[in-house]
């Protein structure tokens, strides 16, 4: 098993790799310290690394930082993983522009909407176009 980094180079598809838990940065406590400030994450239950299958995107929707936007919760979208798993060949939300969230699409009535896309959910992804 290969530890990933935002940095390091994509393993090949469909393989499972570690990847650096984004809602404690690693270091296996709950980030916020509600319960206790030794408290255990709850994402990646203490390891400090979580296991996702390639490929794998950045979540658009918490910025890949695995906390639900202006909250303290973890992100509906990745679980606070910080990213997330895509089909290859996906391309960028053409209704949100890729930022995964619903105030950025174009036909939102709701502007101010702290809501996932519902096209992408929330990922900034979409199956790619077959030709």
């Amino acid at each position: 098993m290969t530890t990933r980094t935002r940095k390091s180079k994509p393993a090949p598809a469909g393989q499972l790799v570690d990847l650096v838990c984004a809602f404690c940065g690693g270091k296996g406590r709950d980030p916020f310290g509600i319960m206790s400030p030794l408290a255990t994450c709850q994402v990646c239950e203490g390891e400090g690394c979580v296991k996702l299958v390639e490929p794998t995107a950045g979540c658009a929707f918490c910025r890949e930082t695995g906390v639900h936007p202006n909250t303290r919760m973890t992100c509906s979208v990745c679980d606070g993983v910080g990213r997330v798993e895509i089909a290859p060949g996906s391309v960028g939300c053409p209704h949100c522009g890729g930022s995964g969230r619903t105030a950025d699409c174009e036909d939102c009535p709701w502007p101010d909407s702290v809501f996932p896309c519902q096209h992408c959910q929330g990922t900034g992804f979409v199956a790619g176009q077959k030709t």
